[in-house]
C-alpha cells in the first residue's frame, strides 16, 4: 500500500449463528481488525445453540461490536467504501440483527451494501493468503453445513455436494452430549481423541453410493449412541462407567470414521473436476487431525495437490471473510439494495 494507491477499506458484518463480529479489511486481504463477541458460555449448558438467546445477545454486542472494529482499524469511517453483511444462511432470528445494522449503516453513510453468503465466505479465509491453483475443490466442514464445492473463482463456486441430515460439526456436538463432554463438541472431541485409539471400535463410514459427493453424518452419531446405551436403547447411557481410557477410544473412533467420510468424498470431488487445489474452512477445520490427514491425503496424491487451509483463527465464525469475500464483490459492483432480507437456508 505504498504511495498515494487508494486502497478499498470494506466492513464486514456477522451475526449467522453465535458469535458476534464485524471486521475491517483493506483490499480483501489486509486485515486491519477483526472482533469477535462469543456466546459460548451462554449456550453450554444447553449443549446447543439456541436461537432466541442468540439473537438477544447479538442486539445487545452488535453495535459495540462494530464501533471496536473500526477503532481498531484506526480509520475514520468516511475510508470504509461500502457494508458487507452475512445474509444467509444460518439462524433467520440471528441473521436479521446483523442485516439491520448493516443496512441502517448503509443508508446512514451511503454507502454500497453487499449481501455475501456466509458458507461462500468461509472459502476466503483460506484464500486470504494464498491464491490456488485452478481447477481447485473447497470443502466447507462447520456445526450447520457441509458442503463441497468446483471453486472457480471467489464469486464462482459451484456447489458439488452438501449434507442431507447431520452437517460434521453438528454430529461432533451430539456425539460430545453423549459421551458427557463439554460443549462446543468440536473441541472436546478432538482433546478427547488424542490419547484415544481410532482403530478401537469400528463405527460406520456412511458413503452413499461410489459417486455421490453428498454427506450424510447422522448414521455415525446414532451408532455412537447405540454403542453407549446398547443394541435396544433401552440400557441407561455407558459413560459413567466407562473409564477415560474407553471414552477416548470412543472419541477417537467416532472422529476416524467422520473424517475417514470427509476426505474420500473430496477425493472423489478433486478426481471428477481434475482438482490441482484442496480448500479447506469452516469451524471443523481447526481440527488438527483433519488438516494433517488432509495434507497427507493432497502430498501422496499423483500428482500432488496444493493444500490451502483457513489459519485456525479464521475457522470459526468471524467477520474477516465476509469483509475479503465483500471485496471482491465490490469490485464487481454486485450491490444488494434496503430490501435485502436474511435466508435461513443457502448453497
Amino acid at each position: 500500500m505504498s504511495g498515494d494507491r487508494k486502497v478499498t477499506n470494506i466492513l464486514g458484518i456477522e451475526t449467522s449463528c453465535d458469535e458476534t463480529a464485524a471486521a475491517i479489511v483493506a483490499d480483501g486481504t489486509i486485515v486491519k481488525s477483526s472482533v469477535v463477541a462469543s456466546q459460548t458460555k451462554l449456550h453450554e449448558k444447553y449443549g446447543g445453540v439456541v436461537p432466541e438467546i442468540a439473537s438477544r445477545a447479538h442486539i445487545e454486542k452488535i453495535y459495540p461490536v462494530i464501533t471496536e472494529a473500526i477503532t481498531q482499524a484506526g480509520i475514520d469511517r468516511e475510508k470504509i467504501d461500502a457494508i458487507a453483511v452475512a445474509n444467509q444462511p444460518g439462524l433467520t432470528i440471528a441473521l436479521v440483527v446483523g442485516v439491520t445494522a448493516a443496512k441502517a449503516i448503509s443508508l446512514i453513510w451511503e454507502r454500497p451494501l453487499i449481501a455475501v453468503n456466509h458458507l461462500h465466505a468461509h472459502l476466503q479465509s483460506a484464500i486470504m493468503t494464498e491464491k490456488p491453483e485452478l481447477p481447485a475443490v473447497a470443502i466447507v466442514v462447520s456445526g450447520g453445513h457441509t458442503s463441497l464445492y468446483d471453486y472457480r473463482s471467489p464469486l464462482e463456486p459451484v456447489l458439488l455436494g452438501a449434507t442431507i441430515d447431520d452437517a460434521a460439526g453438528e454430529a461432533f456436538d451430539k456425539v460430545a452430549t453423549i459421551l458427557k463432554l463439554r460443549y462446543p463438541g468440536g473441541p472436546s472431541i478432538e482433546r478427547a481423541a488424542k490419547t484415544g485409539d481410532p482403530d478401537a471400535i469400528k463405527f460406520p463410514r456412511s458413503l452413499l453410493g461410489p459417486e455421490s459427493l453428498d454427506f450424510s453424518f447422522s448414521g455415525v452419531k446414532t451408532a455412537v449412541l447405540y454403542y453407549c446405551r446398547g443394541q435396544d436403547m433401552k440400557g441407561e447411557n455407558k459413560v459413567d462407567s466407562m473409564s477415560k481410557q474407553q471414552i477416548a477410544d470412543v472419541a477417537a473412533s467416532f472422529q476416524a470414521a467422520v473424517i475417514d467420510v470427509l476426505l474420500e468424498k473430496t477425493r472423489r470431488a478433486a478426481e471428477k473436476i481434475g482438482a490441482r487445489t484442496i480448500l479447506l474452512g469452516g469451524g471443523v477445520a481447526a481440527n488438527s487431525e483433519l488438516r494433517n490427514r488432509l495434507r497427507q491425503m493432497c502430498d501422496s496424491a499423483e500428482p500432488p495437490k496444493k493444500l490451502l487451509v483457513a489459519p485456525k483463527q479464521y475457522c470459526t465464525d468471524n467477520a474477516v471473510m465476509v469483509a475479503s469475500l465483500g471485496y471482491y464483490k465490490y469490485k464487481a459492483r454486485l450491490f444488494a439494495d434496503l430490501t435485502l432480507e436474511p435466508k435461513a437456508t443457502g448453497v
